[in-house]
């Protein structure tokens, strides 16, 4: 077990203000495996002066400085990847083979990716007698989720330094340790001070502490609808710049002009798809929508992947889905299931209760409802874990209906035999992005959505973009 017992303000690793520990727990033994400091309002007052003081040097440095920086970081990362990997984990569930690709891959990716951003971003343009620049918003409060939780961080972290921002990071207490690895690198690199500081702990202490502080410019969330309300709320109070990456209950619409072999390969993709990391993905496609003649075909394949998953301990050969990251999680989702069974959708695939032979961890059957209705619950809310609805619908306009018949608004599929009727039907989405005939996740397009699924983009240069002012100086 490790014992991380302080927190990081103005480039040193300092004592909170509380003694108070939370502990994080191994979801494959549901073992304590770490423990970390409880953070106070006290403690984001001196992180975000520390960042407030460090923001006037930073933001005047070339971004080309800047730049070497976050590069420094990212190869950092890369030579840290099978610990963090293996951290992320056991915090989380996810498979360790993904978790090299996808929780460390991809931070890697933003750090590298924010460095080039930042070098080639045209921070000027003349508007007729104006010259419009962008600069830097000033202190960025980042609070992030545990589903992928570095991903999350670096996100927000690597494009708001790079654009010129200092940050005061609060990481998901469930699952803390790559923070502190990320840290760790932050400080051997010979960031400024003040330029990154981090406070763990709780969002009703730490988080509202980061959205109500008057030296705080800017609030980035990313969590559930319901905390990214809260935080908006808080952050009102001072007028602060909010950008929010809410929930997700996105619809993978298949077409019916598939012939049958292309029909039960898009449903099968699909299936993996709803399931990534345990389904604890806000951008999962939850919903799957399928021709109404079609239905059964769709259950066969959908039925015959679910069955077949592999579902134990991320770091054995061949797991494809691993446990849930905690024991509340876990209760979640099971409540989830129970109410699918209740409101009377067909089970085609796992159910309730555990796994046979995995009493210990908290992995739930990867389960999926067949003549799921839109009102149902599980088709409206988010229950992130491996559950996949499956909704019949009549034609192509009742399929678009019933994807933008959510609050949510994140992701979506759509598969047809033709490439610019899937594109047509994606266009008609209301959500921030979608994936055509299986067109391959983007991590440099911007990532965000509509509606109640958020405010604002992050990655690429959308997302660097979130982190500057515009200013016109009249000439």
């Amino acid at each position: 077990m490790r014992a991380y017992d302080k927190i990081y303000v103005g480039g040193q690793w300092t004592a909170s203000e509380s003694s108070e520990t939370i502990q994080v727990f191994d979801s494959i033994t549901e073992d304590v495996m770490a423990t970390i400091p409880s953070g106070t309002a006290g403690d984001v007052a001196k992180a975000a002066a520390a960042a407030k003081g460090a923001f006037e040097s930073w933001s005047a440095l070339p971004a080309a400085e800047r730049a070497k920086y976050m590069n420094r970081i990212g190869d950092a990362l890369g030579g840290r990847m099978d610990e963090i990997a293996s951290a992320i984990s056991r915090e989380t569930g996810m498979a360790k083979t993904l978790s090299n690709i996808i929780q460390v891959g991809l931070p890697i990716n933003s750090f590298k990716q924010a460095a080039a951003v930042a070098e080639s971003f045209a921070y000027s343009r003349e508007i007729g007698s104006s010259l419009v620049v962008r600069e830097p918003i000033g202190v960025v409060g980042c609070i992030t989720p545990w589903n992928y939780p570095l991903h999350q961080i670096a996100a927000k972290v690597a494009f708001a330094m790079a654009a010129g921002c200092t940050v005061v990071l609060k990481p998901s207490e469930v699952a803390p340790i790559d923070a502190f690895m990320l840290t760790e690198i932050i400080h051997e690199v010979g960031l400024p001070a003040g330029v990154f500081n981090m406070v763990t702990g709780v969002g009703p202490v730490v988080g509202e502490a980061i959205a109500a502080s008057p030296d705080v410019d800017m609030v980035s969330f990313t969590g559930s609808t319901r905390a990214g309300r809260r935080v908006a709320q808080v952050g009102a109070e001072t007028v602060k710049k909010v950008a929010l990456e809410l929930g997700g209950k996105s619809a993978n619409i298949i077409c019916d002009d598939l012939d049958q072999a292309a029909f039960g390969k898009a449903v099968m993709a699909g299936v993996g798809k709803a399931f990534l990391n345990s389904g604890q993905t806000c951008s999962a496609l939850t919903r799957m929508l399928v021709p109404k003649a079609r239905l059964a075909e769709a259950e066969t394949a959908a039925a015959l992947v679910a069955n077949g998953m592999k579902v134990g301990d991320p770091f054995a050969d061949g797991t494809n889905l691993g446990p849930l990251a905690s024991a509340a999680q876990r209760e979640r989702v099971q409540g989830y299931i129970q109410t699918g069974i209740d409101e009377g959708a067909t089970l085609v695939a796992g159910g309730l209760g555990a796994p046979e032979g995995l009493s210990t961890g908290y992995f739930v059957k990867p389960t999926v409802f067949s003549n799921v209705t839109p009102e149902m619950t599980i088709a409206q809310e988010e229950i992130f874990g491996p559950v996949l609805a499956i909704l019949p619908y009549d034609d192509i306009d009742d399929a678009v209906w019933i994807a933008n018949g959510t609050v949510y608004g994140l992701a979506g599929a759509v598969s047809s035999a033709d490439k610019d009727t899937a594109i047509s039907i994606a266009r008609r989405l209301r959500t921030g992005q979608v994936e055509v005939n299986g067109g391959a996740f983007n991590p440099n397009a911007p990532f965000g959505g509509y509606k109640q699924s958020g405010v604002g983009r992050e990655l690429g240069e959308y997302g660097f973009e979130e982190f500057l002012e515009i200013k016109s100086l009249q000439l």
